[in-house]
């Protein structure tokens, strides 16, 4: 039997090149359900910060435990966090270092990371930070599937650039405990059946899902961005998922 929380706490953290404005649009639907629900714009993707650029993995890591402490999360009062895309190495930090503070995470599109694996090992040291690509360009990576010409400008006109250390830098693991955090893939540009399949294969960037010790999948078909795509229902299996207690 599935048991739930009513009212479970959760950090909602966007991919690269977002700040927690992504997440407006989740945010008020997960609000009418009475959720204690907070966006967190990670280090390095504040445009009004000067040092943006400088910012680390480790930066992006020390400021979501930063949250977490300041909503009093506890052992007994544990977090569900939701992270989309890029967020997923930060987080997968965290779970490494605390995972006794986290009572679930929801992958968006995303899954944990391997350890040593990095978001782009080969980008040159002399590159600070990596723009918004075009979105032809973009649309070969992730697909953009149910978005419209105002959310793609809204994309363009907020989107700030990546940090050159954040994407370079390796995810260093070492707590196996992180492998038994309770676990839920939504999986939207790419079913779930494939992902499972994938991770079962040994690709490189499904891999660590197939270590999971408690996973439990959702499908969401949409593009890359269900949190414009498709809000109310993201919003609906976030909560889902945060409810859960096994």
């Amino acid at each position: 039997m599935t048991t739930t929380t009513s009212n479970p706490t959760m950090i909602l953290i966007p991919g690269h090149w977002l700040g927690a404005w992504a997440w407006d649009e989740v945010l008020e639907h997960l609000k009418t359900g009475h959720s204690r629900a907070i966006a967190m714009t990670l280090p390095g993707l504040d445009g009004d910060d000067p040092k943006r650029a400088e910012k680390t993995l480790d930066d992006q890591t020390a400021a979501v435990l930063d949250v977490i402490t300041r909503l009093g999360v506890s052992e007994d009062q544990p977090a569900t966090i939701v992270a989309h895309s890029g967020a997923n190495a930060p987080v997968s930090l965290v779970l490494d270092r605390h995972p006794d503070l986290v009572h679930r995470v929801v992958w968006v599109d995303s899954g944990p990371m391997a350890t040593g694996s990095a978001f782009a090992p080969d980008l040159p040291e002399g590159v600070e930070e990596l723009p918004l690509p075009s979105f032809d360009v973009l649309a070969q990576q992730a697909s953009l599937e149910g978005l419209s010409a105002e959310v793609l400008e809204r994309f363009r006109a907020r989107a700030v650039p990546e940090p050159g250390p954040v994407l370079r830098q390796p995810v260093e693991l070492t707590n196996d405990a992180r492998r038994q955090v309770r676990t839920t893939l939504v999986c939207c540009s790419i079913p779930s059946t494939q992902v499972l399949e994938l991770a079962r294969a040994g690709h490189a960037m499904f891999a660590e899902v197939a270590n999971l010790e408690h996973l439990d999948v959702i499908d969401l078909p949409t593009g890359h961005w269900p949190m414009w795509s498709r809000p109310r229902d993201l919003a609906k299996a976030i909560q889902s998922a945060a409810s859960r207690t096994n």
